[in-house]
């Protein structure tokens, strides 16, 4: 028999909009640091992505259920929206507290766009392609992850800071313009009114998928402590462009995200992420000692790997633990997840790294917590098994 394709059209906008939306907003996040120093934050690091995932996280019941009433579409352009518009606010800031109000309106980004893209994947691509097709579409946006900060440090140092926030709201407008030429796929539609913005408390979160939610935020603690230390780190020893990490970290996941996906359609999602748990506790004990670039890099790579086994096959299994007419709701449970997972990471990094003078005890850390979600899984499998 056959297997459907979901090599379409709509699939490949969806891809090259998401590889527009993770370089817009990517592409600033090795050169922020030093922005908020400039201003007299530099005690303050662990806050550009903390803030930035508050709003991101708390914004998703709100998308979610958007995306399940108003459609896929108009949750994703709103998203990108955001970007369009706070990338050209950053170059007018003067104080510290604008920065951080701005970080917090610039997570409705992230709050927004993922939870629309993730809905409408499930939408279009078959059952039982959907690890496969996850993964293929993520490679895209790792692609934009990989490129955006080598080419946002390398647009800051030849043409300065405000000219690398101009060209991350220009590719955030390309990114809207693709988002209008697609078909929406909700079949059931309500036009949007205010009454849509109140939540019940059981609108928040889809109980289904609390597993999934659990091992995402022991896993994104590591992600949250990259996004803080790591350019500080590429600096401590030597590496020029502070991009270059996030480039062989996001590079080596490109891969990863493809064989992983498809592999856990064949073989169960469950042995593929107790794998990426495991590479990724690797991962972090070894960034946490590194003290050369090339091993500092290499494992970076490592980290890569793990993290882009992981990723798409979260997603898979959130949508294979759901409804279909709850599939906003549970995308939005699992990027809630995420959030906490990245905001947990990334102010338990910057306060690590503040009280003991470097990097080992919160890169250790993160490891630790990877390892946590590795015995999670293992338990949760014998439970199932049962």
């Amino acid at each position: 028999m056959k297997e459907e394709s979901f090599y379409t059209v709509q699939f490949g906008l969806l891809s090259l909009s998401s590889f527009l939306f993770f370089l817009s907003f990517n592409m600033m996040i090795p050169e922020l640091p030093a922005f908020l120093s400039n201003l007299g934050g530099a005690d303050y690091k662990g806050l550009i992505i903390s803030l930035f995932t508050l709003t991101a996280g708390a914004s998703r019941p709100f998308s979610g259920k958007l995306a399940d009433t108003v459609g896929r579409i108009p949750v994703m352009i709103f998203g990108v929206a955001v970007c369009v518009v706070c990338s050209l606010v950053y170059p007018i800031l003067s104080t510290i507290w604008a920065f951080f109000l701005l970080r917090l309106v610039h997570g409705f980004s992230t709050g927004f766009t993922p939870t629309g893209t993730a809905a409408y994947l499930a939408d279009i691509i078959p059952a039982s392609r959907r690890g496969e097709a996850i993964g293929l579409h993520s490679l895209t946006g790792s692609v934009g992850n990989a490129l955006a900060p080598v080419i946002g440090s390398a647009i800051a140092q030849a043409y300065g800071l405000n000219a690398m926030f101009y060209a991350s709201s220009f590719l955030a407008f390309i990114a809207v313009l693709i988002f209008y030429q697609m078909k929406e796929t909700l079949t059931t539609k309500e036009q949007f009114q205010i009454k849509l913005l109140k939540i019940e408390a059981n609108e928040v979160v889809e109980p289904k998928v609390f597993p999934v939610a659990i091992a995402m935020i022991l896993i994104e603690i590591a992600y949250g402590a990259v996004l803080t230390l790591a350019p500080d780190k590429s600096q401590d020893l030597g590496i020029a462009n502070k991009g270059l990490y996030f480039a062989v970290m996001t590079s080596t996941s490109l891969l990863a995200r493809f064989l992983a996906g498809k592999a856990s359609d064949r073989y169960g999602r469950l042995g593929i992420l107790k794998f990426s748990a495991f590479i990724i506790l690797l991962a972090m004990i070894w960034t946490a000692w590194a003290d050369h670039s090339i091993s500092f890099l290499l494992a970076g790579g490592l980290y890569g790997l793990g993290l882009g086994m992981g990723m798409p096959t979260l997603f898979a299994w959130t949508i294979d633990l759901c409804d279909k007419e709850k599939i906003g709701k549970a995308v939005a449970t699992t990027y809630i997840a995420l959030e906490i997972g990245i905001g947990l990471g990334a102010l338990l990094s910057g306060w690590l790294a503040n009280i003991s003078y470097g990097f080992v005890l919160p890169f250790a850390f993160s490891g630790i917590a990877s390892g946590a979600a590795w015995g999670f899984l293992i338990l949760y499998e014998k439970k199932k098994a049962k």
